[in-house]
């Protein structure tokens, strides 16, 4: 029996281990997958669980759940060795081991690409997994109740100071719901005002959201100023020691919350430890119909892939990562392989793009497709409606729509859970906050 090894449960991993579980015949193939989380993260959804308007859990999806003919294994592939078809897995506990395989499927995924800005590394907080929405969100919220208790000041100013770096759709869309949720906190604060948030975007380029042009771009930019943020284009982060943040302008403030959404990079494991062709971004170089070039076996998608774009008018395009490819992508590589299994010809990957869409905060959105632009509510609603059809399994979208009704009836959930995090500090410190008593000016402490 042939052996298949995904590498990654994201969209394209996924898709393709629960597409092959549903057409590959008894006997004719078993299938493993390799990844370090127990769950596909719906990373459209993670600007909604930052903004509290979709529950943490409702934005993941369990893989041994729903992968149920397919060996899950937790951990993560350090090498691929495609000349001896064995991969290097080091698991959660224990020792690395090799896992052996007659044909292997690349979708690793992208990671957060981090640049060397003193201070990112220690105090930055991304933005691509379920953990890091949820702790953006209660940082968020745990400095509103630690502000509400301080006199004007710079701890105060601090603690009200959200940073956002790389304009991205994951960046933008992240920064308007989390600057709705600030804005809808201020009346369960009275000693808290309006002109004491201070949101910052910071983007390199000289607009934001690339995927849109330049029209709908700028208008994105006056939004999010005329709500009270501020946008800074063609500007660079160069410090965020202590969470002080010194700007390529010269400009400085300090920041409680800091969030690095500034781009991806090629998986280490594909960029760096692995036989198979790769381009000079690190992503595996690929056919049009995903099969690895060059090379019998071997095949890759997702955001880890270079795939030739046949949709694009521009010779040589390759597909941009996002979801939209990433899960269709998935898809066709299940039909692909097994295709080849039964001796037919694998079909090439051609997806023309339905439009960008984004949501900036509660009833706000932006939708593009070619000169159509929509903005408002109307987008953001289509917004939702898109997402709660493409997530994956009935089961995820009922629990998704029951949030979003309950919110539209009762209102956000403003409870902060950030003790969580660290489930010991109170039967430690029995009750007692030392480090609170630090930054407390004087009169405060207790």
């Amino acid at each position: 029996m042939r052996r298949i090894l995904i590498v990654g449960g994201g969209y394209a991993g996924f898709y393709a281990a629960w597409k092959l579980e549903k057409k590959l015949r008894k006997g004719e193939a078993e299938v493993a997958l390799v990844d370090p989380r127990p769950y596909l993260t719906y990373q459209p959804f993670l600007p909604e669980v930052v903004a509290g308007a979709v529950e943490a859990r409702h934005a993941a999806v369990s893989l041994r759940r729903h992968l149920r003919r397919t060996r899950v294994i937790a951990g993560t592939v350090t090498a691929i060795d495609h000349a001896h078809r064995v991969v290097t897995v080091r698991p959660t506990d224990g020792d690395a081991f090799e896992l052996g395989y007659d044909l292997v499927v690349v979708t690793a995924g992208a990671v957060t690409r981090k640049l060397p800005v003193p201070g990112v590394a220690d105090e930055a907080i991304g933005l691509k997994h379920v953990e890091e929405a949820v702790a953006i969100r209660d940082r968020l919220l745990t400095s509103f109740d630690r502000a509400a208790a301080l006199p004007d000041g710079p701890l105060r100013r601090k603690l009200l100071t959200v940073t956002f770096v790389g304009g991205g759709f994951s960046g933008v869309e992240g920064f308007g719901e989390l600057l709705s949720l600030a804005t809808a906190l201020l009346k369960h604060y009275p000693e808290l005002h309006r002109d004491e948030l201070r949101f910052h975007l910071v983007e390199a380029s000289g607009r934001i959201l690339p995927e849109v042009t330049d029209r709908p771009g700028r208008w994105v930019v006056r939004e999010l100023e005329r709500r009270g943020a501020r946008v800074h284009l063609d500007t660079l982060v160069t410090s965020a020691t202590g969470g002080h943040v010194t700007l390529s302008t010269g400009e400085e403030f300090d920041s409680e919350l800091i969030v690095w959404t500034a781009g991806n990079g090629a998986n280490p494991v594909v960029g760096q430890h692995t036989d198979l062709p790769v381009d000079e971004r690190g992503l595996v170089v690929v056919r049009p119909d995903l099969r690895v070039e060059g090379v019998a076996d071997a095949w890759a998608a997702g955001d880890d892939a270079a795939v030739p774009d046949l949709a694009s008018p521009v010779p040589g395009a390759r597909t941009v990562p996002n979801a939209q490819h990433a899960y269709r992508q998935g898809k066709l590589l299940a039909r692909n392989i097994i295709a080849t299994l039964r001796g037919r010809r694998p079909k090439p990957y051609v997806h023309h793009s339905l439009g960008a869409i984004a949501t900036l905060g509660l009833g706000r959105g932006i939708f593009q497709y070619r000169r159509l632009v929509v903005t408002g509510l109307p987008a953001w609603l289509m917004h939702r409606g898109y997402h709660v059809l493409a997530v994956p399994s009935w089961e995820r979208k009922v629990r998704v729509l029951t949030v979003w009704l309950t919110a539209a009836l009762f209102g956000r959930d403003i409870l902060s859970l950030a003790s969580v995090q660290h489930p010991r500090d109170a039967f430690v410190s029995g009750g007692d906050r030392p480090e609170w008593n630090e930054e407390l000016p004087a009169p405060f402490k207790v």
